[in-house]
């Protein structure tokens, strides 16, 4: 079926942003427990102790976030297509509108994490499929961690496409890996040939 969106996330996909999660981890005492899911299982005060320790460490990332070489690229190829474009990322609706005003870059449909939908849950996109009257099988997914991966394969997005160097975070799931923007994009430029 042919392609009609891609579902990107947002941190460590279109931007690279400096956090440091192991010290963020240690620091909120996550016990193992996905950091958003921990945050609301508190009891006040320690709740909005904790969130605002996250906060802080998120605005000071995001503040010396950069776009990824050739994400503009990327971005204007898919709009010439007709494709669209949506981010759901589990940042904040602040820190994600800072990062794509500054960056000026568009999307069709922004999920963030004040909707209550999280990956790793497939529950954002099902909301975005949703909003945009799509299949799943018109949708494809890219991200740069195992929570991409398990939210799309949840809602069964079968094209599933990654950005990172680590093949070994990635060795027991059905992805395609890649090192760089640019060779996602000739990918999908491929792609969509096939299918035009």
């Amino acid at each position: 079926m042919k392609l009609r969106c891609v579902i990107f996330d947002l941190d460590g996909t279109i931007v690279d942003v400096p956090y440091d999660w192991d010290k963020i981890r240690v620091e909120l005492e996550t016990q193992g427990i996905p950091i958003l899911h921990f945050l609301n299982s508190l009891e006040e005060p320690e709740r909005s102790e904790k969130w605002q320790i996250l906060e802080r460490y998120e605005d000071e990332a995001t503040r010396k976030a950069e776009l990824k070489q050739g994400m503009h690229e990327l971005l204007d190829l898919l709009t010439k297509k007709g494709i669209k474009k949506a981010v759901v990322t589990n940042n904040s609706q602040k820190n994600a509108f800072y990062l794509l005003e500054k960056f000026n870059l568009n999307f069709d449909y922004i999920i963030t994490r004040e909707s209550g939908l999280w990956k790793p849950s497939g529950a954002p996109f099902l909301e975005v499929m949703k909003k945009l009257g799509l299949k799943k099988e018109e949708c494809s997914v890219v991200g740069d961690s195992p929570f991409d991966v398990r939210a799309a394969n949840e809602v069964g997005i079968s094209r599933v496409f990654i950005l990172s160097e680590n093949r070994e975070r990635f060795a027991s799931t059905d992805v395609e890996l890649f090192n760089s923007v640019e060779a996602l994009r000739q990918e999908l430029e491929k792609l969509l040939k096939k299918t035009e």
